[in-house]
């Protein structure tokens, strides 16, 4: 199977596995500025070259090589479960994509016929109750995950733990795994454990968030729009996430980690 997700720098300083929603624009313009000392011109998810990726066949044995002998620094980034998937919603169901069109061709239609769910009209821009249709995009994304239909599960909405496991199952090894909520440390983190081409100041890296202003803005506080059922719902679909990377699930405000990730824990849970 390999190490899908994964991409690596050209010049081996360091590998990362993607968690998309999980600041993976920002993360990879960083991992090409270090070695290239510009950013790639577009969606990094775009680029095709000067950045090692798994999705590029000639990049596997490379990538490969390295991570099954652990020969550079490996890490990956989580994020809180709640803003994550309020974050795939707008930006993957409410949002107009970059090639100008829905995400997933029919998929939208699909969920707006059998989930009665609104999405902002053809522009993502209209009113409409993004309370009521979070929560009946939310009884989809469980109804992929634990049953596989009407679709299988995408990889912006899945749990995080089954991105960030295949890594240690197929033989990586992670050394880092820090937190969207707490980027600039976490990335120092790993700036401080490799050496770069070029140096990266945090400081004066932009965010690259590539799904801004694809679709509605959020127009309520993140707790508003999960109530009990809700609550109930993400705790079937995502407590590993919640209890391995160490996020508030009673509290669905409170959108920075209890602690610490475990590493041993996540590699010994993630493993089998």
């Amino acid at each position: 199977m390999g190490f899908p997700g994964t991409w690596m720098t050209e010049s081996e300083s360091v590998v990362y596995r993607v968690v998309p929603k999980c600041a993976c624009s920002t993360i990879g313009q960083i991992m090409y500025f270090s070695d290239h000392g510009e950013f790639y011109d577009g969606d990094i998810h775009d680029s095709k070259e000067r950045l090692h990726k798994w999705a590029q066949e000639d990049s596997q044995p490379i990538i490969e090589a390295n991570v099954l002998s652990h020969k550079s620094y490996a890490f990956t980034c989580v994020r809180n479960p709640y803003s994550r998937v309020l974050s795939s919603f707008f930006d993957k169901i409410c949002g107009i994509q970059r090639n100008g069109n829905r995400y997933r061709g029919n998929l939208v239609p699909k969920l707006v016929q059998q989930y009665g769910i609104e999405v902002g009209g053809d522009d993502g821009k209209q009113e409409f109750d993004q309370i009521a249709s979070f929560r009946r995009f939310l009884l989809f994304v469980r109804d992929t995950i634990r049953f596989r239909r009407p679709m299988d599960p995408d990889i912006h909405w899945s749990a995080m733990s089954g991105h960030v496991s295949t890594f240690i199952t197929n033989g990586g090894k992670y050394d880092n795994i820090f937190f969207t909520e707490k980027f600039n440390e976490g990335m120092q983190s790993v700036l401080d454990n490799i050496e770069t081409p070029h140096a990266v100041d945090l400081t004066q890296i932009p965010r690259f968030n590539e799904s801004e202003g694809h679709g509605p803005k959020r127009a309520h506080p993140i707790e508003d729009y999960f109530d009990d059922l809700s609550m109930h719902l993400m705790w079937e679909i995502f407590s590993r996430d919640f209890k391995l990377f160490k996020y508030d699930f009673e509290n669905p405000a409170n959108k920075l980690p209890l602690g610490d990730v475990d590493l041993d824990e996540v590699h010994a849970k993630l493993g089998d």
